[in-house]
């Protein structure tokens, strides 16, 4: 197999370079282990540049965005403040080579995540909620990939947007976050709709399925990591018209928002 570092170094010049490549599978021995260390190499160049971790963020969690993309495992990738916009704020779009973008729920950790606790403590470390839009783009062509290539790519983190945080504890006595309606609109019209429920069946299932992956490949998850549950529709086109605003709304959690720039 090809070295680790030299596949971790050709994902990250398409990435900063904005050139998609083809796919690592298609000219080299990939198994799913290894692509993790090529991940883990590749945020290690990010970090070594000044990147802070910030997160990690689960993949192929909603049976729509699985089979949109003819996958069905749950893979882990990694965030980092760099990567993050404000809610309400500009994504310049020209940063990456064909984004999409998918409603999510966000976790945040208010201790360690400790992958040898129970269930109920692994849950028990989630302090708040909020709702979540996430960048997607692969730096394969044609946006096309085996799991092993989209792990290796970071399970094609690109960017992403949380809207206002809210007490977990407050949130579940008022409301049933495993069967909350979602609604993607991009310039007021809607682009997809589903429900947290989609999200493993209830968006709280991701943090066992973090712990497991973290413990598995080496990933921390220390208190203050934002963990980004999972889509819960298809994704959609990030626009590509500047000034074309997206909004994710959760039935009861709230909105979050980004408006395009960098594009035509």
């Amino acid at each position: 197999m090809s070295d680790i570092a030299e596949l971790a170094d050709r994902l990250d010049r398409a990435r900063t370079g904005r050139a998609p490549i083809v796919q690592l599978t298609a000219g080299t021995e990939v198994d799913l282990e290894s692509a993790y260390l090529v991940q883990r190499e590749g945020i290690a160049l990010r970090v070594g540049r000044g990147e802070r971790v910030v997160g990690v963020k689960l993949g192929f969690t909603s049976k729509a965005k699985a089979e949109q993309m003819g996958v069905s495992d749950v893979i882990l990738g990694v965030m980092t403040a760099q990567t993050q916009t404000e809610d309400g704020g500009e994504i310049d779009r020209s940063r990456f080579i064909h984004p999409r973008v998918e409603p999510e729920i966000a976790l945040l950790l208010g201790a360690d995540l400790d992958p040898a606790a129970p269930a109920d403590e692994q849950l028990a470390a989630v302090a708040q909620v909020a709702p979540a839009l996430e960048i997607i783009d692969s730096r394969y062509r044609d946006f096309r990939f085996s799991l092993a290539d989209v792990v290796a790519d970071n399970t094609s983190a690109a960017g992403f947007v949380v809207g206002e945080w809210r007490d977990l504890a407050t949130v579940l006595s008022d409301l049933d976050l495993a069967d909350l309606e979602v609604t993607l609109e991009i310039d007021g019209e809607v682009a997809e709709t589903g429900s947290t429920g989609d999200i493993l069946g209830d968006p709280l299932r991701a943090v066992a399925a973090v712990a497991r992956l973290a413990s598995q490949h080496g990933v921390p998850v220390p208190a203050g990591s934002i963990i980004l549950a999972g889509a819960a529709t298809a994704a959609a086109p990030l626009p590509d018209r500047a000034g074309a605003q997206v909004v994710a709304t959760v039935a009861g959690l709230g909105s979050v928002s980004c408006t395009i720039g960098g594009a035509r």
